[in-house]
C-alpha cells in the first residue's frame, strides 16, 4: 500500500468476524493500527459504501475502500539537536536515542524531539507514518535509551517495517531489574492492552478483554547482583510498554521504573534502566545483513559498576 493512492479489497470467508481496523492493519505492510484508526475515523475507510466504526465485524463479501491520503507538508521546526548516529546511508539512519527524548511529536512535546533533529540533518524522510512521524519505522519510550531504526525513503520504510512486522528484525535490550530472577532463561506470554482502570497505564489482560493484544517476551541472565539482575531482553512482538510490562507482571520490575516499577528507587536512577542495546535487520535494498550495538548510558554503566563493588 503507497500513500494518495485508493485501494478496494474484499472481505475473504477467514476473516469473517474481524475487527474492521484489525482486518486491514493485518492487511498492510506498514500501517500502524492507530494510523488505520484514524484513517476508519476520518471517513477515509467505507465498507459498502458506508462509513463505519473500528469496532465494526466485518464479514465475507463486505467491499472495502480505503483512501491513504498522501503525506501532507510537515510544519515541524527543524532543530540542532546533536544526533549519536551509530550508521547512515541513502536509506536509512540507525540512531542512539539518549534518556529524556521524546521519538516524535505529540501534545506537550512538540520541541527537541527525535523527529524535530532529524529534520534537521536530513534533507529527505520517509512520509508514511504521516507528517509528525517522517521517518520513523519504529519507537522507544521516551526514558528508553538506545537503538532506532529511521528510513530516509518510502521503499526503506516499507521493507523495513515488513521485516518488523515478519518479526525478522531483532532488537535485544538489557534490563536492570528489582529482584535475583531464579532461572537462567524464560519467556513471558500475556497479553497487553490498555490498562481499564488507569488509561495512560498498559496492563496484562485476559485474552477475552477487549483491546488485548498478543505479547511475548524472551530473556536471559546476563549478571546477576545482591537484589537486582541484569538481563538481556529480546522481543517477539512489539506493544506499547511490553518489557516494562511483562517484568513488572513476573515479579521483577525494571529498576527506576516510575510507573511499572516499585515507589521506592534505591539506587536514585533517574528513570528506567532500559537500553536497546543491539538490532539485527537485512539491508532494504541491497539485503545484506546488518548488526549495530550501543553502548550503554554513563549513568546505567556507573550504576553496574556500583553493584559490582557492593
Amino acid at each position: 500500500m503507497v500513500e494518495g493512492q485508493e485501494y478496494h479489497l474484499e472481505v475473504p470467508q477467514e476473516a469473517e468476524g474481524q475487527r474492521l481496523d484489525q482486518f486491514l492493519t493485518n492487511r498492510s505492510l506498514y500501517l500502524s493500527r492507530s494510523r488505520v484508526q484514524h484513517l476508519i475515523e476520518s471517513g477515509q475507510v467505507l465498507v459498502n459504501n458506508k462509513t463505519r466504526r473500528s469496532s465494526y465485524r466485518v464479514r465475507t463479501g463486505d467491499v472495502i475502500e480505503m483512501h491513504i491520503p498522501p503525506p501532507e507538508e510537515t510544519t515541524l521546526v527543524p532543530e540542532e539537536i546533536p544526533l549519536d548516529i551509530i550508521y547512515e546511508d541513502e536509506d536509512l539512519l540507525v540512531v542512539n536515542k539518549p534518556q529524556g527524548m521524546v521519538v516524535h511529536p505529540a501534545a506537550g512535546h512538540w520541541r527537541g524531539t527525535l523527529v524535530n533533529a532529524l529534520i534537521n540533518h536530513c534533507t529527505q524522510l520517509s512520509g508514511i507514518n504521516g507528517c509528525l512521524r517522517p521517518g520513523i519505522v519504529h519507537r522507544l519510550d521516551k526514558d528508553t535509551t538506545g537503538l532506532l531504526l529511521v528510513s530516509k525513503t518510502d521503499l526503506a520504510h516499507q521493507e523495513l517495517a515488513r521485516q518488523l512486522k515478519e518479526r525478522k528484525i531483532k532488537r535485544i535490550y538489557l534490563a536492570l531489574v528489582v529482584g535475583e530472577v531464579k532461572e537462567e532463561r524464560g519467556m513471558i506470554d500475556a497479553p497487553i492492552g490498555r490498562d481499564p482502570r488507569e488509561r495512560k497505564r498498559m496492563a496484562v489482560l485476559s485474552p477475552a478483554t477487549a483491546g488485548a493484544r498478543e505479547a511475548r517476551t524472551h530473556y536471559w541472565v546476563r549478571e546477576r547482583f545482591d537484589g537486582f539482575t541484569l538481563l538481556e531482553v529480546a522481543l517477539e512482538t512489539g506493544r506499547t510498554h511490553q518489557i516494562r510490562v511483562h517484568l513488572a507482571y513476573a515479579g521483577y520490575p525494571v529498576a527506576g521504573d516510575p510507573v511499572y516499577g516499585p515507589r521506592r528507587n534505591p539506587l536514585s536512577l533517574p528513570a528506567q534502566a532500559l537500553h536497546a542495546y543491539k538490532i539485527t535487520f537485512q539491508h532494504p535494498r541491497t539485503g545484506e545483513l546488518l548488526s549495530f550495538e550501543a553502548p550503554l548510558p554513563q549513568v546505567f554503566a556507573e550504576t553496574l559498576e556500583q553493584l559490582r563493588k557492593s
